[in-house]
């Protein structure tokens, strides 16, 4: 006698589809977003002796760098700018980029012991991340602007209009950095040595970006590939503006700001579709 078929009394089962992103209850938890940004930023510096110093050495110490070994060594142009300016800059561009991408790309890794124990949505994380590192960026930001005050009452430096878009080139840097952010982020809960790969990936990218040098010094190919980059517009961009040199067209940003959110919604769907379940894999 065969025994009867057993039925499930209840099923638990995901309130929400992959498209849904739930963003209004990422607003009612801006609160949380709010303590995990002042948790990030305060945690930076603690039990650290110089503190927020940290945030002006890093940037002090690199140009100088810079300057020694591309400067000096392998006289790389800055089409006229002054060098110090033209190094600080892209230091000042990319940290805040590379600090949102790294951190964001562990984001299921680095919190799970916070996942696992209590309910909210998981876009905060990334969210707060990318808040975070910006109120470092104002603090170098602020160096940045010093020296610049200094050259431009030189009169080395000759700023323009596009000065204005630099709270515009700060978003789609965000926007970028969070968008693959989320994408790595969700292939490492299975894939951990993507962790390793991306370190190592970043430091290449830099490369690919003007950060040590104008477009304006490449040539052919490579002049090409550099377009392909959506940091190179924003890069360009803002050089040009606060400097007044490089070799930036505007077109150069819509085609940025086309890709950079494109990739953000790609990561966007990613995170809301492995988050639901990456704690049986993480």
């Amino acid at each position: 006698m065969t025994e009867p078929q057993q039925k499930w009394t209840e099923t638990i089962e995901a309130e929400h589809h992959l498209l849904s992103l739930n963003l209004k209850e990422v607003w009612k938890y801006k609160d949380l977003v709010y303590m995990f940004v002042k948790r990030n930023f305060v945690s930076s510096f603690k039990q650290t002796i110089l503190g927020p110093l940290w945030f002006f050495i890093n940037p002090i110490f690199t140009t100088i760098v810079y300057l020694v070994v591309f400067g000096g060594i392998a006289n790389l142009p800055t089409d006229g700018a002054p060098k110090v300016l033209f190094y600080l800059a892209g230091v000042t561009l990319w940290n805040y980029f590379s600090s949102c991408l790294t951190e964001t790309s562990s984001v299921f890794t680095a919190n799970a012991y916070i996942f696992g124990k209590v309910y909210f949505p998981r876009l905060v994380m990334p969210l707060s991340i990318v808040l975070s590192n910006l109120m470092k960026f104002g603090v170098q930001f602020a160096l940045f602007l010093s020296f610049w005050l200094y050259y431009l009452f030189k009169g080395e430096v000759h700023p323009n209009i596009w000065v204005l878009a630099t709270p515009f080139l700060v978003i789609l840097m965000a926007a970028f950095a969070l968008g693959l952010g989320m994408i790595f982020s969700s292939l490492t809960t299975k894939y951990r040595d993507l962790q390793m790969l991306l370190a190592f990936g970043i430091s290449l990218f830099m490369y690919a970006t003007p950060v040590i040098y104008p477009v304006s010094s490449l040539k052919g190919i490579w002049r090409t590939l550099a377009m392909y980059n959506p940091l190179t517009g924003i890069f360009e961009c803002f050089k040009y503006g606060w400097l007044g040199v490089g070799d930036f067209n505007p077109t150069m940003l819509p085609i940025s700001a086309v890709i950079i959110f494109i990739l953000l919604a790609i990561g966007t769907l990613v995170f809301n579709k492995v988050e639901k379940g990456f704690m049986d894999t993480v």
